[in-house]
């Protein structure tokens, strides 16, 4: 039942949509096309040729607009299931694209990023949200591939910041030589916004894009 109210919807629109279009309907046609039969000129009738090109003409436009209709109702229906299925995120823990971390104002956070090769030095610098350095950490020598600090949420001066979202650098060097780094934004995510075109997730004060996620656990 429910399936056959979409499509009755579903054709309304597409006629609807056709006739603000082209200022008439495939009903609207079919009037005309009978009308056109009713008062003919028995001594000149119309070309059958000619009112069956008509016909098909109005088909093929009639048909390009189911299809329209049909593609976009498709695509809301992805959107929603885009929706729904960004809920089941959270209480999970997610690695995505960015170099935000989340300070609670009082537990450690997890800094994770990606070096391209082994480096004999690491640095990490982390900014508040107006771009001021609050901390410098010296993390050593590092091999290649994922790596994570665990930061303790203090400053430089030892004083634990309060809560909110921070950003943070990475830069390393092997042998005197840059290595290429890649910043990650992880934690668990504690809720969701479908408040835009693509679902946000939230990981305390941190939100991050749902197609910036690369890694579930």
């Amino acid at each position: 039942m429910i399936t056959n109210i979409n499509s009755t919807t579903d054709t309304s629109a597409a006629a609807a949509a056709m006739k603000s279009s082209v200022g008439m309907n495939s009903d609207d046609f079919m009037k005309l096309f009978v009308a056109q039969l009713q008062y003919q000129d028995p001594l000149a009738p119309q070309d059958p040729s000619a009112m069956l090109n008509q016909l098909s003409q109005l088909s093929m436009v009639e048909q390009s607009y189911n299809t329209n209709t049909d593609l976009a109702n498709l695509i809301t229906a992805q959107s929603n299931a885009t929706d729904m299925s960004a809920v089941s995120f959270i209480g999970k823990t997610v690695t995505a694209n960015g170099n935000s971390i989340n300070c609670d104002g009082s537990l450690s956070s997890n800094i994770t990023y990606n070096l391209g090769s082994a480096a004999d030095t690491v640095a990490i610098s982390v900014s508040d949200s107006s771009g001021n350095v609050v901390r410098n950490i010296a993390a050593g020598a590092q091999s290649s591939g994922d790596q994570s600090y665990t930061w303790d949420g203090k400053d430089s001066s030892g004083t634990m910041l309060p809560a909110g979202a921070y950003t943070f650098s990475v830069t390393a060097s092997n042998s005197g030589s840059s290595v290429t780094t890649t910043a990650y934004t992880s934690g668990t995510v504690s809720g969701v916004s479908l408040s835009s075109d693509s679902p946000v997730l939230t990981v305390g004060a941190v939100t991050i894009p749902l197609t910036d996620v690369i890694r579930v656990l």
